[in-house]
């Protein structure tokens, strides 16, 4: 009873930090960047190309360009995923049409830049460190990245170049720059608020089940794992499981551990480079 009563006291305030997460990074976006035609990355970015050209409301453009890219990650990350996106996309487009009618904070475009890149990524940071997301790109990358020679940095890069592009084209490449470095803001800011935003991380799972654990991971996240053999000093003969990861799966992770051995011990840590392809599946084990 008490295992139950914490599990739903931990999910209430995953969902109540979402709900600060996507109230940050709505303000950020209607009160700093958007007034100033600066563009965020991903989806979003192109959901905002087309409010400026067609004035379409821009939450609604956010969650129908997104539901392709939640499609996806629900195939590749699971229904805690889903659940979680899809309730972070939501009250995210709500926010968006509620501080649309607010005045923005500054009209100087480097303020802009600087803040409206900073309190993004606070916000996007947040909704990262529960399990959801706000912009279905890193879903697809995550896809690319295991198809390709790519990183899922890279992957999201190129697609943000992409779109920088074009929005320089159509409103000034002085925009174009200036979205580009509210970009590189974001993604240190949401390093620091997520606890790392390296593409690549690095899991010791220290567990009895290892066998059963390491089904469950490829059948989830599609990630092999190294078993290792070890001893502790009090515990005795354990099985220590190595898997390399990116940052958005190390939440499903984290459940699958806690699901088949609530004694495990994990540790997460950065990688710094990749050689190889472990990290990599060539194929999904169906799910039962």
């Amino acid at each position: 009873m008490e295992k139950v009563k914490s599990r739903m006291s931990k999910n209430v305030m995953n969902m109540i930090l979402l709900t600060i997460g996507t109230i940050i990074a709505a303000a950020a976006l209607e009160l700093f960047l958007i007034p100033n035609t600066i563009l965020d990355g991903g989806v979003t970015g192109i959901s905002i190309i087309i409010y400026k050209l067609f004035r379409i409301p821009l939450g609604l453009l956010v969650i129908v360009l997104n539901i392709p890219f939640i499609y996806i990650g629900y195939k590749n990350l699971g229904k805690r995923f889903l659940l979680r996106t899809i309730y972070s996309m939501l009250s995210f487009a709500l926010f968006l049409s509620y501080f649309e009618h607010f005045q923005p904070f500054t009209e100087e475009i480097l303020l802009a830049t600087v803040f409206g890149g900073a309190i993004l990524g606070i916000g996007v940071g947040i909704v990262i460190r529960c399990g959801g997301c706000v912009d279905g790109t890193e879903s697809v990358a995550i896809v690319v990245n295991k198809k390709i020679d790519l990183s899922v940095g890279q992957v999201v890069l190129i697609f943000n170049l992409v779109i920088y592009t074009i929005a320089g084209f159509i409103f000034g490449f002085d925009r174009a720059m200036y979205s580009l470095l509210t970009y590189f803001i974001t993604f240190k800011v949401i390093d620091f608020v997520s606890e790392g935003l390296e593409q690549a991380k690095a899991a010791m799972i220290i567990t009895e089940k290892s066998s059963s654990m390491s089904k469950e991971i490829y059948k989830r996240l599609g990630r092999t794992t190294t078993s290792l053999k070890g001893k502790g000093l009090i515990s005795g003969e354990k099985e220590v499981l190595y898997c390399v990861i990116t940052r958005m799966e190390i939440y499903e992770l984290k459940h699958i551990a806690e699901e088949m051995d609530e004694s495990a011990f994990i540790t997460i840590s950065d990688v710094s480079d990749i050689i190889g392809n472990h990290i990599k599946s060539t194929k999904q084990i169906r799910r039962i």
